[in-house]
């Protein structure tokens, strides 16, 4: 196992969670004291000046493909999922505002009730206000992933770097849960990600990172402190780059 990888101190970044980054040890839902350890976690790196965005998934509420193999319309099963990221959205918001973390969520659907819909340079606003964004509903169209979504926005915001977590220490060649001699990678370019069908992001996802050159770290979320660690430029996961620099 290499070294793992960071890109030192960052200023504007964004935090992809999936939906299980919510679910802690449930099969379902959220799990109160995650989101809430998570909230605590994003608190902490704003106080070194950062600029955090955030995209939320919704696996743990709803997974469009399931429904759709069950038989139902896939459009509207990926509508019903963007609806459960936004639950996501508002159960985070709740724990930052109660730790004192000005925050906006932003959908890509519209429910101007109980969020703004996605306007860019009011986000941009916000993050220079020293406020947490936290975007929902995904691309607001059916057939794309949350991690897309993720891309989208990062580039849309003029971030430097995607902090994607998950619930494994990085990139492997196969799925360490299964296979315990898994190779843990430091440093890959898009291109072996998508050549070895690794299973980082969807192939659209990574396809936008590499046209933009948008670096992507993958980092063990289930770790207390690492949202910390790598927001703050730790050599922390794996980095997915344009290039696979020699180690130091």
């Amino acid at each position: 196992m290499t070294e793992s990888a960071g890109l030192g101190q960052f200023r504007r970044v964004l935090l992809k969670l999936s939906g299980e980054c919510f679910r802690g040890q449930l099969e379902f839902g959220l799990e109160a004291k995650t989101v809430d350890r998570i909230a605590g976690e994003v608190r902490e790196a704003l106080a070194n000046d950062l600029e955090i965005a955030i995209v939320v998934g919704g696996g743990n509420i709803w997974r469009g493909q399931e429904a759709a193999d069950q038989g139902m319309d896939r459009a509207a099963a990926d509508y019903a999922g963007m609806i459960a990221t936004v639950i996501n959205a508002l159960r985070l918001q709740d724990s930052l505002e109660k730790l004192d973390v000005a925050t906006r969520v932003q959908t890509a659907i519209e429910m101007r009730e109980v969020a703004e819909p996605f306007i860019r340079r009011r986000a941009i606003r916000h993050l220079e206000k020293g406020r947490v964004v936290i975007f929902a509903g995904g691309t607001g169209n059916p057939f794309f992933t949350t991690d897309t979504a993720a891309v989208l926005r990062a580039n849309e915001i003029g971030a430097e770097v995607i902090i994607k977590a998950t619930n494994v220490d990085g990139v492997y060649d196969r799925d360490p849960r299964h296979h315990p001699e898994a190779k843990l990678y430091d440093r890959l370019t898009y291109l072996e990600i998508l050549s070895q069908g690794l299973k980082v992001m969807d192939s659209t996802a990574i396809s936008l990172s590499m046209d933009t050159d948008l670096p992507i770290i993958v980092f063990n979320v289930t770790e207390p402190g690492n949202i910390v660690r790598v927001l703050r430029g730790d050599r922390i996961g794996s980095i997915v780059s344009g290039s696979s620099p020699p180690e130091a």
